[in-house]
């Protein structure tokens, strides 16, 4: 697994356009994009159309600041 980094924003009612930037663990940028969606869209509520995905990017092993990322791509 490959640690990346998911920046866009995604549709609030209250607020317009909510910006975000989360980190995930996966094998390639596609599941890395399916795995936020999915994510978003569960705890915003929010459907798959309203989350706008502007950049996913690889990042190395020692810029992973989330642990749970850290621990499934490194097992450290």
């Amino acid at each position: 697994m490959k640690g990346f980094r998911v920046t866009g924003s995604f549709a609030d009612a209250r607020q317009g356009q909510q910006p975000f930037s989360v980190e995930v663990a996966a094998d390639n940028e596609a599941a890395a994009k399916e795995q936020i969606v999915s994510t978003m869209g569960s705890r915003h509520k929010v459907k798959r159309w309203q989350i706008t995905v502007n950049e996913i990017s690889e990042i190395s092993n020692d810029q992973i600041e989330n642990p749970v990322v850290k621990y499934k791509v490194t097992g450290e």
